[in-house]
């Protein structure tokens, strides 16, 4: 398997200073700051893009799972909330809560709600960030 890198490049202090994020093959770039991370400012910063990455990483594993199960989805749309919080220790990302809508005809909603759970657990981003974060799953069937 390959290797997949990203980088960062920051420029200044903490409080005035700014930075872009970058992916490794250019296909996401972003300018970040301290008011995008901390406050409400324009830009992204790391924690948006752990919540694209878990997203995405459920919504295969997700789409996965039914496909095994024999069911073939026409569609998985996944977000994911980010908790950034202050703790005793600093700074953490404590919670991540991922919500998920999909279609799959001719799926019933427990089998559904089944498959939701094994792909959270089997997910390889919820692998690396559960033992530091809880994370928590919405499932939901469109009809």
């Amino acid at each position: 398997m390959p290797i997949r890198t990203a980088s960062a490049r920051w420029q200044g202090n903490l409080t005035e200073g700014s930075g872009t994020l970058r992916t490794g093959k250019g296909g996401l770039e972003g300018n970040y700051s301290f008011k995008s991370r901390f406050e409400e400012g324009e830009g992204t910063n790391p924690e948006e893009l752990i919540g694209a990455a878990h997203a995405g990483c459920f919504s295969m594993a997700f789409s996965k799972a039914l496909a095994d199960a024999g069911a073939t989805p026409t569609s998985v749309e996944t977000t994911a909330k980010v908790h950034f919080e202050k703790t005793d220790a600093g700074f953490s990302v404590t919670r991540i809560d991922l919500e998920t809508v999909g279609q799959v005809p001719g799926l019933d909603e427990g089998e559904f709600q089944k498959l939701a759970e094994a792909a959270k657990a089997n997910c390889p981003i919820s692998r690396l960030l559960s033992p530091g974060a809880e994370i928590t799953l919405t499932a939901r069937l469109a009809s």
